[in-house]
């Protein structure tokens, strides 16, 4: 079965980094999309950037030039490297990808940018 595992997620300082991976299994994680989306409280899941199989990417404005997604289909791994973080950056982070007619999350990552 397709399991999604986050990982990476914590407490930063503003203008800090952190790199968040999720692991992927249960499918062929080469030929996948993959994305990472984002959920702060009282708010909707967003989406903050995707990768395809090809590995072209795409990201949110909100996070354009401070954040970079990438994979590693030797690990099937996909990363979301996050640099200058700011406190609205603060949600819980999810991986996802899609299979068929089928949508599948991970459990998900919190991340919190305080000082």
């Amino acid at each position: 079965q397709v399991q999604l595992v986050e990982s990476g997620g914590g407490l930063v300082q503003p203008g800090g980094s952190l790199r968040l991976s999720c692991t992927a299994s249960g499918f062929t994680f080469s030929s996948s999309n993959m994305g990472w989306f984002r959920q702060a409280p009282g708010k909707q899941r967003e989406l903050v950037a995707r990768i395809t199989s090809g590995a072209s990417t795409f990201y949110a404005d909100s996070v354009k030039g401070r954040f970079t997604i990438s994979r590693d289909n030797a690990k099937n791994t996909v990363y979301l490297h996050m640099n200058s973080l700011k406190p609205e950056d603060t949600a819980v982070y999810y991986c996802n990808t899609v299979r068929g007619p089928t949508v599948y999350w991970g459990q998900g990552t919190q991340v919190t940018v305080s000082s």
